[in-house]
């Protein structure tokens, strides 16, 4: 979990309840090992470490010809139907997206300390590479995401002008006219 919380946690949502689960479904298929380790003090726990199977399966998996780009994208899914609510509201949502993708860039600065943590333990350090350009990959759609948000409420708040300049002046003396 502590090695989930990370690394993957930053492109990859997953409860702890699901990873477990995930890690026995993957015992089951040999594709990992587990070693239990009794501890003092605190709960005993189980280390996991691929087996020759499951590096087999990884690469398999990594080989298989989906690029892994989804077209199913749960934002513009609800972008899309924003129409039915307020201009207002829909101002809100956009500067709430902002503010969670601003926490979010900001969550990813701690990475590069983690990254260089765990790359100690591996055989190649080139991997690190790999995980280095995962976080890339992150800050830029970060970055993207804030960008987009910001023109949606430039969007929304110059429709709102326009609507307003648009209308007829209405005097202020309600007798006049």
């Amino acid at each position: 979990m502590e090695t989930f919380r990370d690394s993957l946690r930053f492109f990859w949502s997953a409860q702890t309840s699901q990873i477990y689960r995930e890690l026995q479904t993957l015992d089951k298929k040999g594709w990992v090992g587990k070693t239990f380790v009794p501890q003092q003090g605190k709960p005993d726990k189980n280390i996991y470490s691929i087996t020759v199977e499951g590096r087999h399966e990884l690469l398999r998996w990594l080989s298989d010809g989906n690029l892994g780009v989804n077209s199913r994208t749960p934002i513009l899914m609800k972008v899309f139907f924003l129409g039915e609510r307020s201009r207002e509201e829909n101002i809100r949502y956009f500067q709430s997206l902002k503010s969670y993708c601003e926490m979010f860039l900001k969550s990813l600065e701690p990475v590069p300390k983690y990254i260089e943590a765990y790359s100690g333990y591996l055989d190649d350090k080139d991997k690190a590479l790999y995980w280095e350009m995962t976080v890339e990959y992150g800050r830029r759609n970060m970055q993207m995401c804030m960008e987009w948000a910001q023109s949606c409420i430039d969007r929304l708040e110059e429709k709102a002008d326009r609507q307003n300049a648009s209308q007829p002046y209405r005097s202020r003396d309600k007798g006049a006219g």
